[in-house]
Formats: C-alpha cells, sequence, structure tokens
C-alpha cells in the first residue's frame, strides 16, 4: 500500500494545503494523476466549494481530481479511481455518508491493491481501524465505527501538548490515555499541526518540523522525531 497521512490541511497564517502540496506531488509521482476526491467530511460548505478548493492546489503540482459526488454511482466510481483523496473535516459525517454509499469496503479494497491514498485530518482519522481517536464532535450517528483499517494503529490528528490556561478539563494526552486504557493492543500516533506520515509497503516515514508522540498502554508516551523507526508500528 501506498499511504499519505496528513495531520492538517492548513498551517496558520498559510494558504489552503500549501505546506503539504510538494509532498503531494512527489507521492504521486511525475505523471499526472486524476484522482478521487471524497468530500463528504464538509458540513457548513458545498461539496462543490471543497472540490474546487483542493484541485486548485493539486492542478499547481501538475494533478487533478474529481470530486465523487458527481457521480451516479460511487463505488464504480472507486473501482476505476487512479487515487483517492479524502478530505478533513467532520469525521462522524464522513464516515456515515461512506457507509450509507457502500463505500468502506470499495475503498479499502482499492488501496490494499496498491492505489494511492491521501488523507488529512478526517481523511487521516478513516485510513485507521476506528474513527474512535477523532477530535470531532458526533453530529451524526453512523452505523459503526469502524473505518478502512488500512493501517493497524489510530492516529490523533491535530495532536496538542498545551492545556490551555483557565481550562480545567482533560488534555488531549489524558483523552488518549483513557483510549488505550480500554484498548490495551493499539497504538495511537498524536500527530501534530504541519506532520505526517509517509507509509510504502512495509516503511513508514514521520515527515514535518515537529515530532510524533506514541501511546501504548504500560508504556509511557514517547516522542519520536522525524528520520526515527516507526517501523513496529505496522507489525
Amino acid at each position: 500500500m501506498k499511504l499519505l497521512l496528513i495531520s492538517n490541511s492548513t498551517n496558520a497564517g498559510e494558504e489552503y494545503l500549501d505546506y503539504p502540496k510538494y509532498k503531494i506531488q512527489a507521492f504521486l509521482g511525475n505523471q499526472t494523476v486524476k484522482a478521487l476526491f471524497i468530500p463528504y467530511a464538509a458540513v457548513t460548505f458545498s461539496f462543490d466549494e471543497y472540490e474546487k478548493k483542493v484541485s486548485n492546489r493539486f492542478r499547481e503540482v501538475g494533478h487533478d481530481l474529481e470530486s465523487i459526488h458527481h457521480f451516479m454511482d460511487p463505488v464504480d466510481a472507486v473501482y476505476n479511481a487512479e487515487a483517492i483523496i479524502v478530505g478533513g473535516g467532520n469525521t462522524w459525517q464522513l464516515i456515515k455518508m461512506m457507509q450509507k454509499r457502500g463505500l468502506i469496503e470499495a475503498i479499502a479494497d482499492r488501496v490494499k491493491d496498491g492505489i494511492p491514498y491521501i488523507g488529512w485530518s478526517a481523511g487521516s482519522n478513516v485510513a485507521c481501524p476506528t474513527i474512535r481517536t477523532t477530535n470531532d464532535m458526533p453530529i451524526v450517528q453512523p452505523d459503526s465505527f469502524k473505518a478502512f483499517s488500512l493501517v493497524p494503529f489510530q492516529i490523533n490528528p491535530h495532536y496538542l501538548d498545551a492545556n490551555p490556561d483557565g481550562h480545567a478539563g482533560e488534555t488531549r494526552e489524558a483523552r488518549i490515555e483513557e483510549f488505550i486504557e480500554v484498548n490495551p493492543d493499539l497504538y495511537v500516533v498524536g500527530l501534530r499541526e504541519g506532520t505526517m506520515l509517509w507509509i510504502e509497503d512495509t516503511g513508514i516515514e514521520l515527515i514535518g518540523p515537529r515530532n510524533a508522540r506514541i501511546f501504548r498502554k504500560d508504556q509511557p508516551p514517547r516522542e519520536l522525531r522525524p528520520g526515527d523507526d516507526f517501523g513496529f508500528l505496522l507489525k
């Protein structure tokens, strides 16, 4: 498989998808790819708007895409896709709409067959076994929390260390510790802003200016930096 799992679309003060655009270009290769875009995580803006915003950035680096909402048969569109792109937004709506259209198994099949997969934020969440480490409010109720299971670990995108002044609630780390307490066999990767995981076959690489924080029950959280060995996550 070939996966590019990005924490966030946009860094503060930058244009949309600006910081990962050249990694996206390299990931898809020198030959132009017309990918299939899954916009279902959009809630407060239209799928057409989302498609336009993402396609503008992809064209800038020599690639193109078309949104799945234009196709009469979305499953057929998946099985004919050259690559799959899943955008961020609300993970709960994303998974519910994919379930309703029968896309979970179809997308997983195609990516496991070798076509490239790129996701950011919610799109990274759904590459995991479940969506249970999303940060999003459950604005809709999906049939199941199960996702594509393209990787055997969970991702928490937009991972933050900070506990804001005056906030007496749980930190992000505390929430993840609750998760691993009742899911002791799963690793969780806290993927900080501006970083991504490039996974190809049995190789996995952290890209970006920040470390990733790795959680597992009965193990102290670990800070791994770009260049460190992440291969244990795929075993």
